[in-house]
């Protein structure tokens, strides 16, 4: 049912920019989507993603810029005319219309020959795994199959680029899970360009071939989201996807060799010339027994001691805070089948962690 992947589309976005009363909630934004990727949008409430989703679908002006499908520029086009549909958060299916009905209305619009709707119809239900359910009416339905119609409404006209507003933020959190694998599978199937919003780091990572980080109506980096985990380009970017241990006010002593303001030595690959922020990862950081033979390694980079103050069972993990002996709350996750045991509250542990998971960003 898809002709996106023959036909090759893919979205663009340059120098885009959307105000209300005078502010810049879109700032010069540029976006690039390849043909048949899943890209995620993700962003904290407020960074401007709805607003460029609804300037794409043609919902909303844009007061500068250009967006292109292909090379064709659709800036101006009604909604109606762009060839792009959208899933929103609220599914906004019809109640008084059966599943099949919901699926088939855009087809009706257009006047699609009876036979071709019924086949197309037959298809979308069959994709999204409700052939049986096609006689329903939409309060019938859970919410993870309404948002599965939803979807396939959407599908079913073929769209080259399709919109997805937090289409899983009314779901619980095992409903969610699961719709995000078949949301994934059935993107994998017709290789239909995605653009998925999302304020959930763990659905955009889980989901996306990249993902756009976006802050105050700008991209601070596009990458997969194995470079955007490991390697973020910003200070926000590594705050936002994940937990970090931050160090302020890092100072420079030598080569790779810093101390942050609480006086604690910090050794990176990365490099800085000015005054920066050091981060690191909560699982990069590992935890020992500390005793006096260690007290002489308390000057040594990359390690200080502490006293864990909390421990969190997740499961897969166990998270820690420790509080170091320079006064500061280290949070330390670990994996339960790397450390069975693990410690409990009023250990005394040393932290440490290896160079090349130091990040550094230059204070702005």
């Amino acid at each position: 049912m898809n002709r996106n992947a023959q036909k090759g589309s893919a979205l663009t976005l340059r120098g885009v920019t959307k105000e209300f009363n005078g502010v810049a909630v879109v700032d010069g934004l540029d976006l690039e989507l390849r043909a048949g990727e899943f890209v995620s949008l993700l962003g904290p409430s407020g960074c401007g993603k709805t607003t460029t989703l609804r300037m794409i679908a043609g919902f909303e002006r844009v007061d500068g810029g250009g967006i292109f499908l292909d090379d064709d520029e659709i800036t101006g086009l009604p909604a109606n005319k762009r060839e792009i549909n959208t899933v929103f958060q609220s599914y906004a299916l019809f109640p008084h219309l059966t599943v099949a009905a919901n699926i088939a209305y855009g087809l009706r619009q257009r006047r699609v020959p009876k036979a071709e709707l019924a086949e197309r119809v037959g298809d979308a239900l069959a994709l999204v795994r409700l052939q049986s359910f096609a006689d329903r009416k939409p309060a019938q339905l859970s919410g993870g199959q309404q948002q599965r119609v939803a979807l396939a409404r959407a599908l079913v006209n073929r769209p080259r680029v399709l919109l997805l507003d937090e289409p899983l933020a009314a779901l619980d959190r095992q409903l969610r899970e699961e719709v995000q694998i078949e949301l994934r599978l059935i993107q994998n199937r017709l290789k239909t360009t995605f653009l998925f919003v999302t304020h959930d780091q763990h659905e955009a990572l889980a989901m996306s071939d990249r993902v756009a980080i976006m802050n105050g109506g700008r991209i601070e980096q596009l990458a997969d989201p194995e470079t955007v985990y490991a390697r973020p380009r910003t200070r926000f970017v590594a705050g936002f996807v994940g937990q970090q241990n931050f160090f302020e006010g890092i100072e420079r002593l030598g080569a790779g060799d810093y101390r942050s303001a609480d006086g604690i030595g910090i050794s990176s690959q990365a490099a800085v010339a000015e005054a920066a922020t050091a981060a690191i990862r909560p699982e990069a950081v590992r935890l020992s027994a500390d005793s006096a033979h260690a007290a002489h390694a308390a000057a040594a980079a990359n390690q200080v001691g502490g006293v864990v103050e909390a421990v969190n069972y997740l499961g897969d993990a166990r998270q820690y805070v420790v509080r170091t002996e320079a006064d500061r709350l280290l949070l330390v996750r670990s994996a339960t089948s790397a450390q069975p045991s693990g410690f409990a509250p009023g250990d005394r542990v040393r932290a440490s962690w290896r160079a090349e998971d130091v990040a550094l960003f230059p204070n702005t």
